[in-house]
Protein backbone atom coordinates (compact mmCIF):
# COMPACT_ATOMS: atom_id res chain seq x y z
CA UNK A 1 0.00 0.00 0.00
CA UNK A 2 1.14 3.27 -0.64
CA UNK A 3 -0.27 5.91 1.88
CA UNK A 4 0.11 9.52 2.03
CA UNK A 5 -1.76 12.54 3.05
CA UNK A 6 -3.41 14.71 0.88
CA UNK A 7 -2.47 13.36 -2.37
CA UNK A 8 -6.47 12.88 -3.96
CA UNK A 9 -7.56 15.52 -2.75
CA UNK A 10 -5.19 18.16 -3.78
CA UNK A 11 -5.40 16.17 -6.88
CA UNK A 12 -9.31 17.15 -6.80
CA UNK A 13 -8.62 21.01 -5.30
CA UNK A 14 -5.72 22.07 -6.87
CA UNK A 15 -7.25 22.00 -10.45
CA UNK A 16 -10.35 24.16 -9.01
CA UNK A 17 -7.83 26.67 -7.28
CA UNK A 18 -6.72 27.21 -10.82
CA UNK A 19 -10.15 27.32 -12.13
CA UNK A 20 -11.12 29.98 -9.50
CA UNK A 21 -8.52 31.84 -10.68
CA UNK A 22 -9.09 31.85 -14.54
CA UNK A 23 -12.28 32.98 -13.37
CA UNK A 24 -11.68 35.62 -11.50
CA UNK A 25 -8.50 37.16 -13.81
CA UNK A 26 -9.71 39.81 -16.58
CA UNK A 27 -8.35 38.47 -18.94
CA UNK A 28 -6.98 34.60 -18.73
CA UNK A 29 -4.82 33.44 -21.80
CA UNK A 30 -2.43 30.76 -21.99
CA UNK A 31 -1.73 30.39 -18.42
CA UNK A 32 -4.77 29.09 -17.45
CA UNK A 33 -4.53 26.37 -20.00
CA UNK A 34 -0.93 25.65 -18.59
CA UNK A 35 -1.95 25.16 -15.12
CA UNK A 36 -4.97 23.33 -15.93
CA UNK A 37 -2.94 21.06 -17.62
CA UNK A 38 0.13 21.07 -14.69
CA UNK A 39 -2.49 20.09 -12.58
CA UNK A 40 -5.24 17.69 -14.11
CA UNK A 41 -1.93 15.69 -14.55
CA UNK A 42 -1.25 15.31 -10.75
CA UNK A 43 -2.98 11.79 -10.80
CA UNK A 44 -0.28 10.73 -13.47
CA UNK A 45 2.27 12.70 -11.65
CA UNK A 46 1.27 10.24 -8.86
CA UNK A 47 1.04 6.71 -10.25
CA UNK A 48 4.13 6.97 -11.84
CA UNK A 49 5.69 7.73 -8.28
CA UNK A 50 4.04 4.97 -7.17
CA UNK A 51 5.07 2.43 -10.23
CA UNK A 52 8.83 3.58 -9.37
CA UNK A 53 8.81 3.24 -5.25
CA UNK A 54 6.31 -0.01 -4.90
CA UNK A 55 4.95 -3.19 -6.24
CA UNK A 56 2.32 -2.18 -8.93
CA UNK A 57 0.05 -3.93 -7.29
CA UNK A 58 0.15 -1.86 -4.13
CA UNK A 59 -3.10 0.21 -3.99
CA UNK A 60 -2.57 4.03 -3.39
CA UNK A 61 -4.57 5.98 -0.68
CA UNK A 62 -5.55 8.84 0.78
CA UNK A 63 -4.84 8.74 4.79
CA UNK A 64 -7.31 11.58 4.86
CA UNK A 65 -10.90 10.37 5.61
CA UNK A 66 -13.89 11.81 6.21
CA UNK A 67 -15.73 9.98 9.04
CA UNK A 68 -19.68 9.91 8.78
CA UNK A 69 -19.83 6.76 10.87
CA UNK A 70 -22.15 8.29 13.31
CA UNK A 71 -24.42 9.35 10.86
CA UNK A 72 -24.84 5.90 9.00
CA UNK A 73 -22.83 7.19 5.99
CA UNK A 74 -19.50 5.46 6.70
CA UNK A 75 -16.00 7.07 5.69
CA UNK A 76 -15.18 9.06 2.57
CA UNK A 77 -11.99 8.06 1.43
CA UNK A 78 -10.31 8.45 -1.94
CA UNK A 79 -7.84 5.61 -3.45
CA UNK A 80 -6.61 4.22 -6.65
CA UNK A 81 -6.83 0.22 -6.85
CA UNK A 82 -5.98 -2.06 -10.18
CA UNK A 83 -10.02 -1.75 -10.62
CA UNK A 84 -9.88 2.11 -10.99
CA UNK A 85 -6.35 2.71 -12.26
CA UNK A 86 -7.38 2.51 -15.86
CA UNK A 87 -10.20 4.97 -15.19
CA UNK A 88 -8.11 7.60 -13.46
CA UNK A 89 -5.44 7.30 -15.89
CA UNK A 90 -7.88 7.99 -18.60
CA UNK A 91 -9.30 10.94 -16.96
CA UNK A 92 -6.40 12.45 -16.39
CA UNK A 93 -4.53 12.03 -19.36
CA UNK A 94 -7.42 13.20 -21.72
CA UNK A 95 -8.35 16.23 -18.99
CA UNK A 96 -4.86 17.17 -19.50
CA UNK A 97 -4.10 17.23 -23.27
CA UNK A 98 -7.58 18.28 -23.54
CA UNK A 99 -7.25 21.70 -21.75
CA UNK A 100 -4.10 22.60 -23.43
CA UNK A 101 -6.58 21.91 -26.70
CA UNK A 102 -9.06 23.81 -25.54
CA UNK A 103 -7.03 27.26 -26.06
CA UNK A 104 -7.26 27.49 -29.36
CA UNK A 105 -10.19 26.13 -30.56
CA UNK A 106 -12.22 27.73 -27.52
CA UNK A 107 -11.10 31.12 -28.51
CA UNK A 108 -12.44 30.53 -31.69
CA UNK A 109 -15.33 29.48 -30.75
CA UNK A 110 -16.01 32.44 -28.59
CA UNK A 111 -15.33 34.87 -30.91
CA UNK A 112 -17.57 32.78 -33.66
CA UNK A 113 -20.65 33.29 -31.21
CA UNK A 114 -19.63 36.95 -30.47
CA UNK A 115 -20.09 37.50 -34.17
CA UNK A 116 -23.40 36.26 -34.32
CA UNK A 117 -24.51 38.62 -31.93
CA UNK A 118 -24.03 36.34 -28.89
CA UNK A 119 -22.52 37.20 -25.64
CA UNK A 120 -21.03 33.83 -24.05
CA UNK A 121 -19.54 33.85 -20.93
CA UNK A 122 -15.13 34.12 -21.32
CA UNK A 123 -12.79 31.74 -21.38
CA UNK A 124 -12.07 32.15 -17.67
CA UNK A 125 -15.60 30.53 -17.11
CA UNK A 126 -14.90 27.93 -19.81
CA UNK A 127 -11.54 26.88 -17.77
CA UNK A 128 -13.39 26.72 -14.80
CA UNK A 129 -16.02 24.35 -15.49
CA UNK A 130 -13.70 22.35 -17.74
CA UNK A 131 -11.73 21.96 -14.51
CA UNK A 132 -14.54 21.39 -11.87
CA UNK A 133 -16.05 18.74 -15.05
CA UNK A 134 -12.56 17.47 -15.12
CA UNK A 135 -12.35 16.80 -11.30
CA UNK A 136 -15.24 15.66 -10.77
CA UNK A 137 -15.17 12.69 -12.99
CA UNK A 138 -11.68 11.66 -11.03
CA UNK A 139 -13.29 12.00 -7.61
CA UNK A 140 -16.35 9.35 -8.81
CA UNK A 141 -13.43 7.58 -9.74
CA UNK A 142 -11.47 7.62 -6.33
CA UNK A 143 -15.28 7.39 -4.57
CA UNK A 144 -15.32 4.31 -2.10
CA UNK A 145 -18.73 5.65 -0.51
CA UNK A 146 -22.11 5.38 -2.57
CA UNK A 147 -23.10 9.21 -1.03
CA UNK A 148 -19.38 10.47 -2.23
CA UNK A 149 -20.12 9.28 -5.52
CA UNK A 150 -22.73 10.47 -6.13
CA UNK A 151 -21.72 13.98 -4.89
CA UNK A 152 -18.87 14.19 -7.42
CA UNK A 153 -21.96 12.87 -10.13
CA UNK A 154 -24.02 16.01 -9.57
CA UNK A 155 -21.26 18.16 -10.21
CA UNK A 156 -20.41 16.78 -13.14
CA UNK A 157 -23.51 17.09 -14.65
CA UNK A 158 -24.08 20.32 -13.66
CA UNK A 159 -20.47 21.84 -15.03
CA UNK A 160 -21.51 19.95 -18.02
CA UNK A 161 -24.58 21.16 -18.64
CA UNK A 162 -23.53 24.77 -18.16
CA UNK A 163 -20.54 23.99 -20.55
CA UNK A 164 -22.93 22.78 -23.27
CA UNK A 165 -25.42 25.84 -22.89
CA UNK A 166 -22.98 28.54 -23.02
CA UNK A 167 -20.66 27.06 -25.67
CA UNK A 168 -22.42 24.13 -27.05
CA UNK A 169 -23.77 24.80 -31.15
CA UNK A 170 -27.20 24.63 -32.94
CA UNK A 171 -30.64 24.92 -30.52
CA UNK A 172 -27.81 24.71 -27.92
CA UNK A 173 -30.24 25.60 -24.94
CA UNK A 174 -32.57 23.40 -25.62
CA UNK A 175 -30.24 20.65 -26.23
CA UNK A 176 -28.14 20.86 -22.69
CA UNK A 177 -31.97 21.03 -21.44
CA UNK A 178 -32.39 17.71 -22.79
CA UNK A 179 -28.89 16.41 -22.00
CA UNK A 180 -30.03 17.69 -18.15
CA UNK A 181 -33.43 16.11 -17.25
CA UNK A 182 -31.75 12.97 -19.13
CA UNK A 183 -28.60 12.59 -16.71
CA UNK A 184 -30.46 13.91 -13.79
CA UNK A 185 -33.34 10.95 -14.42
CA UNK A 186 -30.29 8.58 -14.55
CA UNK A 187 -29.32 10.51 -11.01
CA UNK A 188 -32.23 10.42 -9.56
CA UNK A 189 -32.58 6.63 -10.03
CA UNK A 190 -29.02 5.82 -9.16
CA UNK A 191 -29.49 8.19 -5.66
CA UNK A 192 -32.77 6.64 -4.87
CA UNK A 193 -31.85 3.10 -5.14
CA UNK A 194 -28.80 4.32 -3.03
CA UNK A 195 -30.65 5.86 -0.09
CA UNK A 196 -33.01 2.47 -0.11
CA UNK A 197 -29.97 0.08 0.33
CA UNK A 198 -28.20 2.67 2.75
CA UNK A 199 -30.76 3.88 4.83
CA UNK A 200 -31.59 -0.27 5.27
CA UNK A 201 -28.26 -0.90 5.86
CA UNK A 202 -26.76 1.42 8.02
CA UNK A 203 -23.91 2.69 5.54
CA UNK A 204 -23.08 3.55 1.93
CA UNK A 205 -19.90 2.48 2.11
CA UNK A 206 -18.75 -0.29 -0.61
CA UNK A 207 -15.17 -0.50 -0.58
CA UNK A 208 -13.12 -0.63 2.82
CA UNK A 209 -9.97 -0.28 3.88
CA UNK A 210 -8.12 -2.22 6.66
CA UNK A 211 -5.56 -0.79 9.26
CA UNK A 212 -2.83 -2.95 7.35
CA UNK A 213 -3.86 -1.11 4.41
CA UNK A 214 -5.73 -4.28 2.45
CA UNK A 215 -8.76 -3.34 0.12
CA UNK A 216 -12.26 -5.12 1.10
CA UNK A 217 -15.93 -5.40 0.25
CA UNK A 218 -18.72 -4.84 2.29
CA UNK A 219 -21.19 -7.79 2.35
CA UNK A 220 -23.64 -8.67 -0.39
CA UNK A 221 -26.61 -6.44 -0.12
CA UNK A 222 -28.92 -9.72 0.27
CA UNK A 223 -26.95 -10.91 2.91
CA UNK A 224 -27.89 -7.23 4.88
CA UNK A 225 -31.23 -6.30 3.32
CA UNK A 226 -32.84 -9.23 2.25
CA UNK A 227 -35.32 -9.11 -0.46
CA UNK A 228 -34.66 -5.20 -0.18
CA UNK A 229 -32.11 -5.51 -2.41
CA UNK A 230 -33.86 -6.45 -5.21
CA UNK A 231 -35.52 -2.55 -5.32
CA UNK A 232 -31.89 -1.07 -4.95
CA UNK A 233 -30.75 -2.79 -7.49
CA UNK A 234 -32.91 -2.40 -10.08
CA UNK A 235 -33.00 1.64 -9.39
CA UNK A 236 -29.47 1.47 -9.05
CA UNK A 237 -28.60 -0.58 -12.22
CA UNK A 238 -31.32 1.20 -14.54
CA UNK A 239 -29.74 4.82 -13.62
CA UNK A 240 -26.22 3.36 -14.29
CA UNK A 241 -27.61 1.53 -17.86
CA UNK A 242 -29.10 5.44 -19.24
CA UNK A 243 -25.83 7.05 -17.90
CA UNK A 244 -24.17 4.46 -19.90
CA UNK A 245 -26.24 5.35 -23.11
CA UNK A 246 -27.11 1.45 -23.84
CA UNK A 247 -29.31 0.21 -26.59
CA UNK A 248 -33.15 1.68 -25.65
CA UNK A 249 -31.73 4.34 -23.59
CA UNK A 250 -29.24 5.95 -25.50
CA UNK A 251 -31.36 8.63 -26.81
CA UNK A 252 -29.94 11.76 -25.46
CA UNK A 253 -26.25 10.93 -26.30
CA UNK A 254 -26.46 11.54 -30.01
CA UNK A 255 -27.58 14.85 -29.41
CA UNK A 256 -25.75 16.22 -26.57
CA UNK A 257 -22.15 14.98 -27.77
CA UNK A 258 -22.60 16.62 -31.27
CA UNK A 259 -23.92 19.87 -29.97
CA UNK A 260 -21.23 20.53 -27.09
CA UNK A 261 -17.91 22.06 -27.95
CA UNK A 262 -15.45 19.82 -29.23
CA UNK A 263 -13.13 19.90 -26.51
CA UNK A 264 -16.20 18.96 -24.15
CA UNK A 265 -17.25 16.04 -25.73
CA UNK A 266 -14.12 14.53 -25.71
CA UNK A 267 -14.42 14.30 -22.26
CA UNK A 268 -18.46 14.16 -22.53
CA UNK A 269 -18.15 10.54 -24.81
CA UNK A 270 -15.17 8.15 -23.43
CA UNK A 271 -15.16 10.01 -20.08
CA UNK A 272 -18.11 10.57 -18.81
CA UNK A 273 -20.32 8.09 -19.74
CA UNK A 274 -17.75 5.04 -19.11
CA UNK A 275 -17.12 6.28 -15.88
CA UNK A 276 -21.21 4.59 -15.28
CA UNK A 277 -19.59 1.17 -16.41
CA UNK A 278 -17.22 1.22 -13.99
CA UNK A 279 -19.72 1.97 -11.32
CA UNK A 280 -21.52 -1.10 -12.65
CA UNK A 281 -18.67 -3.35 -12.04
CA UNK A 282 -17.66 -1.50 -8.25
CA UNK A 283 -20.67 -1.25 -7.12
CA UNK A 284 -23.44 -3.35 -8.82
CA UNK A 285 -21.11 -6.41 -8.58
CA UNK A 286 -19.75 -5.74 -5.18
CA UNK A 287 -23.75 -5.53 -3.78
CA UNK A 288 -25.94 -7.28 -5.86
CA UNK A 289 -24.08 -10.40 -7.32
CA UNK A 290 -26.61 -12.95 -7.00
CA UNK A 291 -28.70 -10.51 -9.23
CA UNK A 292 -25.88 -9.39 -12.06
CA UNK A 293 -25.63 -13.43 -11.93
CA UNK A 294 -29.62 -13.95 -12.56
CA UNK A 295 -29.43 -11.30 -15.29
CA UNK A 296 -26.47 -12.24 -16.86
CA UNK A 297 -27.82 -13.56 -20.33
CA UNK A 298 -29.82 -10.43 -20.59
CA UNK A 299 -27.16 -8.00 -19.99
CA UNK A 300 -25.08 -9.98 -22.76
CA UNK A 301 -27.36 -9.68 -25.76
CA UNK A 302 -28.07 -5.84 -24.31
CA UNK A 303 -24.07 -5.42 -24.58
CA UNK A 304 -24.00 -7.22 -28.39
CA UNK A 305 -27.23 -5.24 -29.62
CA UNK A 306 -25.74 -2.05 -27.99
CA UNK A 307 -22.55 -2.42 -29.88
CA UNK A 308 -23.92 -3.78 -33.28
CA UNK A 309 -26.99 -1.02 -33.33
CA UNK A 310 -24.77 1.73 -31.69
CA UNK A 311 -22.22 1.01 -35.00
CA UNK A 312 -24.84 0.37 -37.94
CA UNK A 313 -26.37 3.74 -37.05
CA UNK A 314 -22.54 5.58 -36.92
CA UNK A 315 -22.61 4.34 -40.55
CA UNK A 316 -25.42 5.95 -41.47
CA UNK A 317 -24.33 9.53 -40.23
CA UNK A 318 -22.94 12.52 -42.73
CA UNK A 319 -22.06 14.37 -39.35
CA UNK A 320 -18.63 13.84 -37.80
CA UNK A 321 -19.80 14.27 -34.51
CA UNK A 322 -22.85 12.02 -34.71
CA UNK A 323 -20.96 9.96 -36.42
CA UNK A 324 -18.55 9.48 -32.97
CA UNK A 325 -21.22 9.83 -30.46
CA UNK A 326 -23.34 7.01 -31.75
CA UNK A 327 -19.98 5.27 -32.13
CA UNK A 328 -19.78 5.67 -28.28
CA UNK A 329 -22.60 4.12 -27.82
CA UNK A 330 -21.35 1.11 -29.99
CA UNK A 331 -18.44 1.03 -27.64
CA UNK A 332 -20.16 0.82 -24.35
CA UNK A 333 -21.86 -2.16 -25.87
CA UNK A 334 -18.07 -3.48 -24.73
CA UNK A 335 -17.77 -2.00 -21.71
CA UNK A 336 -21.20 -3.93 -20.49
CA UNK A 337 -20.15 -7.34 -22.41
CA UNK A 338 -17.19 -7.58 -20.49
CA UNK A 339 -18.91 -6.60 -16.63
CA UNK A 340 -21.61 -8.59 -17.86
CA UNK A 341 -19.48 -11.81 -17.89
CA UNK A 342 -18.70 -11.58 -14.36
CA UNK A 343 -15.33 -13.12 -14.40
CA UNK A 344 -11.98 -11.71 -13.47
CA UNK A 345 -10.96 -11.35 -17.30
CA UNK A 346 -14.05 -9.93 -18.44
CA UNK A 347 -14.49 -7.19 -15.74
CA UNK A 348 -10.60 -6.12 -16.23
CA UNK A 349 -10.76 -5.92 -20.16
CA UNK A 350 -14.03 -3.86 -19.25
CA UNK A 351 -11.60 -1.28 -17.29
CA UNK A 352 -8.89 -1.80 -19.42
CA UNK A 353 -11.86 -0.54 -22.52
CA UNK A 354 -12.56 2.60 -20.91
CA UNK A 355 -8.49 3.60 -20.66
CA UNK A 356 -8.47 2.58 -24.85
CA UNK A 357 -11.73 4.01 -25.97
CA UNK A 358 -10.87 7.07 -24.20
CA UNK A 359 -7.65 7.74 -25.69
CA UNK A 360 -9.22 6.68 -29.39
CA UNK A 361 -12.12 8.64 -28.90
CA UNK A 362 -10.37 12.09 -27.73
CA UNK A 363 -8.14 11.63 -30.76
CA UNK A 364 -11.16 11.39 -33.03
CA UNK A 365 -13.09 14.09 -31.35
CA UNK A 366 -9.90 15.88 -31.48
CA UNK A 367 -9.88 15.39 -35.09
CA UNK A 368 -13.13 16.65 -35.52
CA UNK A 369 -12.45 19.81 -34.15
CA UNK A 370 -9.56 20.82 -36.30
CA UNK A 371 -12.15 20.47 -39.21
CA UNK A 372 -14.67 22.52 -37.19
CA UNK A 373 -11.85 25.74 -36.62
CA UNK A 374 -10.08 25.56 -39.96
CA UNK A 375 -12.46 24.56 -42.16
CA UNK A 376 -14.75 26.96 -41.65
CA UNK A 377 -17.37 24.43 -39.23
CA UNK A 378 -16.96 21.78 -41.88
CA UNK A 379 -18.62 18.20 -40.13
CA UNK A 380 -20.28 16.84 -42.88
CA UNK A 381 -18.83 13.68 -44.16
CA UNK A 382 -19.87 13.73 -47.65
CA UNK A 383 -17.96 17.33 -48.22
CA UNK A 384 -14.57 15.59 -46.71
CA UNK A 385 -12.29 13.06 -48.82
CA UNK A 386 -8.46 13.52 -49.67
CA UNK A 387 -7.63 15.05 -46.37
CA UNK A 388 -4.71 13.11 -45.52
CA UNK A 389 -3.06 14.91 -48.75
CA UNK A 390 -3.54 18.05 -46.65
CA UNK A 391 -2.93 16.85 -43.13
CA UNK A 392 -0.89 13.71 -43.31
CA UNK A 393 -0.52 13.84 -39.46
CA UNK A 394 -3.89 14.76 -38.34
CA UNK A 395 -4.31 11.76 -40.75
CA UNK A 396 -2.36 9.05 -38.96
CA UNK A 397 -3.67 10.31 -35.37
CA UNK A 398 -7.20 9.35 -36.54
CA UNK A 399 -6.28 6.11 -37.76
CA UNK A 400 -4.52 5.40 -34.21
CA UNK A 401 -7.64 6.40 -33.16
CA UNK A 402 -10.18 4.41 -34.77
CA UNK A 403 -7.16 1.82 -34.58
CA UNK A 404 -8.11 1.55 -30.54
CA UNK A 405 -11.72 1.42 -31.22
CA UNK A 406 -11.05 -1.54 -33.54
CA UNK A 407 -8.59 -3.57 -31.01
CA UNK A 408 -5.06 -3.45 -33.85
CA UNK A 409 -1.63 -3.98 -32.45
CA UNK A 410 -0.32 -1.27 -31.70
CA UNK A 411 -3.43 -0.11 -29.68
CA UNK A 412 -4.30 -1.52 -26.46
CA UNK A 413 -7.74 -1.81 -27.96
CA UNK A 414 -6.12 -5.29 -28.67
CA UNK A 415 -5.50 -5.79 -24.88
CA UNK A 416 -8.99 -4.84 -23.62
CA UNK A 417 -10.92 -6.72 -26.28
CA UNK A 418 -8.99 -9.58 -26.26
CA UNK A 419 -9.90 -10.15 -22.06
CA UNK A 420 -12.93 -9.46 -22.74
CA UNK A 421 -13.37 -12.23 -25.50
CA UNK A 422 -11.95 -14.34 -23.00
CA UNK A 423 -14.47 -13.62 -20.16
CA UNK A 424 -17.30 -13.64 -22.62
CA UNK A 425 -15.59 -17.27 -23.27
CA UNK A 426 -15.60 -18.37 -19.95
CA UNK A 427 -19.19 -17.14 -19.14
CA UNK A 428 -20.78 -19.00 -22.11
CA UNK A 429 -20.17 -22.78 -21.36
CA UNK A 430 -19.07 -23.77 -24.59
CA UNK A 431 -20.50 -27.54 -24.08
CA UNK A 432 -22.35 -27.67 -27.49
CA UNK A 433 -22.12 -26.66 -30.95
CA UNK A 434 -25.13 -24.28 -30.82
CA UNK A 435 -23.52 -22.42 -28.10
CA UNK A 436 -19.91 -22.23 -29.97
CA UNK A 437 -21.31 -21.24 -33.38
CA UNK A 438 -23.58 -18.59 -31.25
CA UNK A 439 -20.67 -17.12 -29.32
CA UNK A 440 -18.16 -16.92 -32.50
CA UNK A 441 -21.28 -15.46 -35.07
CA UNK A 442 -21.36 -12.89 -32.50
CA UNK A 443 -18.18 -11.66 -31.93
CA UNK A 444 -17.73 -11.86 -35.40
CA UNK A 445 -20.63 -9.55 -36.24
CA UNK A 446 -19.54 -7.40 -33.00
CA UNK A 447 -15.90 -7.09 -34.21
CA UNK A 448 -17.18 -6.84 -37.89
CA UNK A 449 -19.32 -4.15 -37.51
CA UNK A 450 -17.04 -1.97 -35.21
CA UNK A 451 -14.38 -2.27 -37.77
CA UNK A 452 -17.12 -1.06 -40.95
CA UNK A 453 -17.86 2.07 -39.16
CA UNK A 454 -14.02 2.93 -38.44
CA UNK A 455 -12.63 2.34 -41.35
CA UNK A 456 -14.70 3.48 -44.21
CA UNK A 457 -15.67 6.26 -41.90
CA UNK A 458 -11.49 7.14 -42.41
CA UNK A 459 -11.53 6.61 -45.81
CA UNK A 460 -14.53 9.02 -46.97
CA UNK A 461 -12.83 11.31 -44.53
CA UNK A 462 -9.11 10.64 -45.63
CA UNK A 463 -9.32 8.91 -48.49
CA UNK A 464 -10.35 9.31 -52.28
CA UNK A 465 -10.70 12.40 -54.20
CA UNK A 466 -9.72 16.02 -52.31
CA UNK A 467 -13.04 17.75 -52.23
CA UNK A 468 -12.00 21.15 -50.73
CA UNK A 469 -8.85 21.64 -52.47
CA UNK A 470 -8.40 25.69 -51.08
CA UNK A 471 -7.93 24.90 -47.27
CA UNK A 472 -5.63 25.55 -45.28
CA UNK A 473 -1.82 23.64 -45.64
CA UNK A 474 -1.02 23.97 -41.97
CA UNK A 475 -2.75 23.05 -38.93
CA UNK A 476 -1.97 25.31 -36.23
CA UNK A 477 0.23 23.69 -33.28
CA UNK A 478 -1.80 23.73 -30.48
CA UNK A 479 -4.05 21.47 -32.32
CA UNK A 480 -1.74 19.29 -33.91
CA UNK A 481 0.84 18.78 -31.01
CA UNK A 482 -1.94 17.58 -28.63
CA UNK A 483 -3.72 15.34 -30.69
CA UNK A 484 -0.38 13.30 -32.33
CA UNK A 485 0.70 13.26 -28.09
CA UNK A 486 -2.72 12.00 -27.33
CA UNK A 487 -2.06 9.18 -30.18
CA UNK A 488 1.25 8.52 -29.75
CA UNK A 489 0.60 7.80 -25.67
CA UNK A 490 -1.52 5.48 -26.91
CA UNK A 491 0.74 3.21 -28.48
CA UNK A 492 3.22 3.81 -25.47
CA UNK A 493 0.91 2.38 -23.02
CA UNK A 494 0.40 -0.87 -25.60
CA UNK A 495 3.82 -1.17 -24.85
CA UNK A 496 4.06 -0.87 -21.11
CA UNK A 497 0.40 -3.06 -20.46
CA UNK A 498 1.95 -4.93 -17.95
CA UNK A 499 2.05 -2.12 -15.41
CA UNK A 500 -1.81 -2.01 -15.83
CA UNK A 501 -2.67 -5.40 -16.30
CA UNK A 502 -0.84 -6.69 -13.16
CA UNK A 503 -2.91 -4.64 -10.56
CA UNK A 504 -5.84 -4.76 -12.51
CA UNK A 505 -6.04 -8.85 -12.51
CA UNK A 506 -5.62 -8.43 -9.27
CA UNK A 507 -8.34 -5.86 -8.09
CA UNK A 508 -10.47 -8.01 -10.65
CA UNK A 509 -10.26 -11.35 -8.67
CA UNK A 510 -10.83 -9.85 -5.48
CA UNK A 511 -13.77 -8.25 -6.61
CA UNK A 512 -14.93 -11.73 -8.09
CA UNK A 513 -13.64 -13.76 -5.62
CA UNK A 514 -15.54 -10.87 -2.61
CA UNK A 515 -18.80 -10.94 -4.54
CA UNK A 516 -19.03 -14.60 -6.14
CA UNK A 517 -17.05 -16.49 -3.95
CA UNK A 518 -14.52 -17.39 -7.68
CA UNK A 519 -11.05 -16.46 -8.02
Amino acid sequence: MVEAAYIWYASIIIPVLVGLAALAARKPGKWAAYLSALTLAIPIYIIIYSWIQTSPRDPIIDSIAIDLTQYKIGKFMLLVDGLSLPIVIGISLVTTLVSLYSLKYMVTRIEEMRSEGENPPGLGTYYFLFNLFAVSMLGMALSTNLIEFYLFLEISLVASFLLIAYYGYGDRRKISLLYFIWTHVAGALFIAGVLYYGIKAGTFDVVRVSITGTIGYVAPAVQTIGQAAKIAAAAIIIGLLIKMAVFGVHMWLPYAHAEAPTPVSALLSPNLIGIAGYALARFGIALFPSIMESLQDYFILLALLTIVYGGLVALRQTDLKRFLAYSSVSQMGYLLLGIATLTTYGIGGAMLHYLTHAIGKAVLFMVAGVFITELHGLRDITKMGGLARKYPLIAAAALLGFMHLVGIPPTMGLWSELLITIGLVKAVPLTTMNNVILVTMALLIAYGVSAGYSFITMKRVFYGQLKKPDIPEEVPDGFKQTVIVMAVLGVVFFLIISLILIPLQSSSELLVRSALGMG
